[in-house]
């Protein structure tokens, strides 16, 4: 919470540290954002903030049905790392080139730390049914990871069309499939048997 004023902006716990999404904050508060080559600016408003009435006694917050815009925005940023790390093994596996340690890493870690946000913003029950799905899909990910990388590790060849048929690819994909076609504000939680 921001003192004097309404709403609410992701946050996420890393390495004791709390780290709040610059976007929200500036949402919350009025700010204004500003892009300067690798800098990010934010302008608060320069009117002091109303300040909030009397407190009155707790009255229950209105829990939102469905998923939360916020949510909805990091689940989809966390199916799209993982979207474009498939397809980098995809690729690499179709041109003849190793699936390298190196790499990977940089793709799992993009999809640890967006599973961060995706946990961090789950406020409602939908919200909360659909974390096990994303972490599934990101298992389902790293264990596909896993296996090529073994591959290269053993020296194994590894055929252009590997994927074709592959059953952990096609779940993959299916997971995919199915969370994309959940994805709308205030929609309901279906399970998506494929990303388990």
């Amino acid at each position: 919470m921001v003192s004097g004023y309404d709403g609410q902006a992701p946050l996420i716990q890393r390495n004791g540290h709390a780290y709040v999404e610059v976007e929200g904050l500036a949402r919350i508060t009025g700010a204004t954002l500003a892009f300067q080559g690798s800098r990010i600016v934010l302008g608060l408003p320069v009117s002091e903030p109303v300040a909030p009435p009397p407190e009155e006694p707790a009255a229950q917050p209105k829990e939102e049905k469905g998923y939360s815009r916020e949510f909805l925005r990091a689940g989809v940023e966390q199916m799209t790392v993982i979207r474009e790390w498939r397809s980098a093994i995809e690729n690499a596996i179709r041109t003849n080139n190793p699936v390298l340690q190196s790499w990977i890493a940089g793709y799992r870690s993009n999809a640890e730390n967006r599973m961060a946000m995706a946990t961090a913003s789950a406020t409602t029950d939908a919200d909360r049914q659909a974390l096990p799905l994303l972490q599934g899909a990101m298992g389902m990910m790293q264990q596909l990871s896993d296996r090529f990388l073994g591959l290269r590790t053993t020296l194994t060849y590894v055929s252009p069309d590997s994927l074709d048929n592959d059953p952990l690819d096609k779940k993959i994909l299916a997971c995919a499939q199915g969370m994309a076609s959940q994805a709308i504000p205030g929609g309901q939680f279906q399970d998506v048997p494929d990303c388990h």
